[in-house]
């Protein structure tokens, strides 16, 4: 119960990073009359996996190339490799934004869009597109107020256009957003730049307006913005005489022609933009409007956290069990048993019915002597009535239980690779509970995620080059070239595949040829050489981990198991019990990712706590199922100690499977297609990564319980 309160107080305290961030490196300030540079970015949609840039629309106003806020438009802007990663194209615009200046409406552009354009336009908005803009490095949001009207929150992007239903055909029309109400929201800067009239930004919000043609001004804009009555609908009217001649002989023409016939709809953009003070919000807290709705759910973050302490509370107390009740007391007797030449002096326990011990009878031969000897023992222990411990279960496995497993060349690599990952994980969620990684740094989770994996390769190639010299191996090059290509080029060869199919889409999605050489680059030219200089020193410069006991040359016959501990049911067993940890945190981290992609996930405080619980949770369960293993007398622990420490992988993927079909609506076979095979792989590195924690605990947990053996 101490250890319970311990972890729950400590979880309150890590807890509180989720609502701490450093929301830039510097402040960008803006005096009266200065113009303010607008970005955009893709669109998206939570229906869809598939991202496009914005400017790669065929109904949109392509960029002119003049020059706004000192930049040209249609220019992109710098990106780096987790902005690239994670589909962002961000270029500038033709948008003019000058501080304290407001504009009632300006016509952009009017766009002659033809049937092909305008069937897509409809796809998009059909499936729910929302596009992303940026200004001052704060994405276009779309402004909610909670039930109760306490309380305003954004939900970055707004709505490429909406769908409603004929009230005369019945049919569904499509209309397009094409005024958009810009809404900056500023505050005079702190510090000396505040006492000189500069301006920081705090919001940026984003009202769409659907307008018709019609009715306009010579200025391109609505005589009326702010009363409007029919929305810009997103329809050619079929061409009849085409129709007529590709149909002669039908009585019936459709209403919708898709064939190119040169028709075209002419579709004009305007915007308004407006400059409001808003006191309320300080410019380091001017992200918080994004996590607000977070906060609603932060009683369910805790019932994850007490969920998780509560399972990993009680495998502590079975755990703790086990070893002083168990493991203490067969260490005691060990003790007063000596090992000679590598094997145990066995004394028979007497057996009240007068009976031989079977395991003694399996140790006899069937020589006269032997027995004869044996029957006066018995007599010897019935006249002393002294009682001698049966030695059973895993004290029988001195002998075998450090003997090289098999395929131990492809277990050294793939145990490095995990604790490149735990490495990788443990610096990004450190980072994250510090605010360094938030979401004003764009692309910053994967940039430094993908950092820190390529410079852990140098603990890559350490542990798996001393797991391999401690298995005995001796062609430490091929273990280090194994070490560096099996999970990285795995890797990179499922995206590089998946990258062909997301590029056939013409999606923004699809990494670039450039990206895709710097990725092979970062991947032979750094990370291998550190992995090669790891492996060094983990196999020449380390000694292999010791064992305590002697392997012999002859191994062991391993009697039938029982179901329960044959690996697939001791895997999926053991596996649902860090699963039931971790499920209620994984509903946020899937709806981020998944179903509302305009929200931020930014509760890296409660996912911290709820990692080091699971951590812990996969330590006690494979030492219980690895006890429970070698009491079976069955010495084969080394694949089966990283398999159930993955195990709960299988039930994540499961979940993810569950959540595609209840929760999503996800629709197209390629996004279908990249939503299941971005699970597996993200499964397969958080097998690989509890596979390893798993495997290292159930080492540790063998040598110590073996090292107390006294041997003569």
């Amino acid at each position: 119960m101490a250890l319970l309160l311990r972890l729950l107080a400590l979880s309150s305290a890590i807890s509180y990073c989720s609502a701490f961030y450093i929301p830039g490196y510097s402040i960008k300030t803006y005096e009266d009359d200065e113009a303010i540079p607008l970005h955009v970015n893709k669109v998206y949609s939570d229906n869809t996996q598939i991202q496009y840039a914005y400017y790669d629309l065929p109904f949109i106003c392509p960029p002119t190339g003049k020059k706004h806020a000192g930049i040209a438009s249609g220019r992109s802007v710098s990106l780096n490799l987790g902005e690239v990663l994670r589909g962002d194209r961000i270029m500038t615009s033709d948008y003019d934004l000058v501080m304290g200046q407001d504009q009632e409406c300006r016509h952009l552009c009017s766009h002659e869009t033809d049937r092909a354009g305008i069937k897509r336009a409809q796809k998009l908005i059909e499936d729910g597109y929302v596009a992303e803009w940026i200004v001052d490095n704060l994405p276009g949001a779309t402004s909610f107020v909670t039930v109760d009207r306490s309380q305003k929150y954004y939900a970055a992007g707004f709505k490429m256009g909406y769908k409603d239903i004929s009230s005369v055909t019945g049919k569904p029309r499509y209309f397009l957003n094409n005024h958009l109400t810009l809404v900056i929201r500023w505050r005079r800067a702190p510090g000396r730049a505040g006492d000189r009239g500069a301006k920081v930004i705090v919001g940026f919000e984003v009202y769409t307006k659907s307008v018709a043609a019609e009715d306009r001004s010579t200025t391109g804009c609505p005589k009326d913005i702010h009363n409007v009555n029919q929305g810009m609908e997103l329809f050619i009217s079929a061409n009849n005489t085409n129709l007529a001649s590709k149909y002669p002989h039908s009585s019936y023409l459709p209403e919708q022609d898709d064939a190119d016939d040169g028709s075209t709809l002419t579709i004009p953009y305007s915007y308004s933009v407006y400059f409001r003070e808003d006191t309320r919000v300080e410019w380091a807290n001017r992200w918080d409007m994004y996590f607000n709705n977070q906060e609603e759910s932060t009683s369910i973050h805790w019932l994850a956290i007490v969920n998780s302490l509560v399972i990993a509370g009680l495998l502590t107390t079975v755990v703790v069990m086990i070893w002083n009740r168990t493991v203490h007391g067969d260490q005691k007797s060990l003790r007063e048993v000596p090992l000679e030449d590598g094997k145990m002096n066995l004394r028979r326990k007497k057996i009240r019915n007068g009976a031989r011990s079977p395991r003694l009878l399996e140790k006899s031969t069937s020589g006269l002597l032997d027995q004869k000897g044996i029957l006066d023992t018995e007599d010897n222990d019935s006249s002393d009535d002294e009682a001698l411990e049966d030695i059973t279960g895993w004290k029988l496995l001195h002998a075998d239980v450090f003997r090289t497993p098999a395929y131990a060349g492809l277990l050294a690599p793939l145990i490095g690779s995990g604790m490149q990952l735990v490495f990788m994980t443990t610096g990004l969620l450190i980072l994250s509970c510090f605010g360094i990684l938030n979401p004003s740094f764009r692309g910053g989770f994967v940039s430094v995620g993908m950092g820190l994996f390529v410079f852990a390769g140098i603990f890559s190639g350490y542990f798996s080059g001393r797991a391999y010299k401690t298995f005995g191996g001796l062609n430490w090059r091929k273990n280090t070239l194994m070490t560096a290509l099996l999970f990285p080029g795995l890797l990179f060869s499922t995206i590089f595949v998946l990258n062909l199919f997301v590029w056939a889409q013409a999606s923004s999605t699809a990494l670039p040829f450039g990206t895709l050489v710097g990725l092979v680059a970062l991947w032979l030219l750094i990370q291998l050489p550190l992995v090669y200089v790891g492996s060094w020193i983990g196999y020449h410069r380390s000694q292999p981990w010791e064992h305590p006991t002697r392997t012999s040359s002859i191994p062991r016959q391993i009697p039938a198991q029982s179901w329960y501990t044959k690996s697939i049911w001791a895997v999926l067993l053991a596996g649902l019990v860090p699963f039931a940890v971790i499920f209620i945190e994984l509903l946020f981290v899937f709806r981020s990712l998944w179903q509302d992609k305009s929200d931020y996930y930014y509760v890296f405080g409660f996912l911290t706590v709820v990692s080091m619980v699971l951590i812990v949770t996969i330590v006690e369960v494979t030492i219980v199922a690895t006890y429970v293993q070698l009491c079976a007398e069955n010495y084969h622990w080394w694949w089966q100690s990283f398999f159930i420490g993955g195990g709960s992988a299988i039930w994540v993927f499961l979940y993810c499977a569950w959540y595609y079909f209840m929760k999503l609506n996800i629709s197209g076979f390629i996004s279908g297609m990249l939503f299941f095979s971005y699970s597996l792989l993200a499964c397969g590195v958080y097998g690989l990564l509890t596979g390893t924690v798993g495997f290292l605990a159930a080492y540790a947990f063998v040598r110590r319980i073996y090292g107390s053996i006294k041997a003569d």
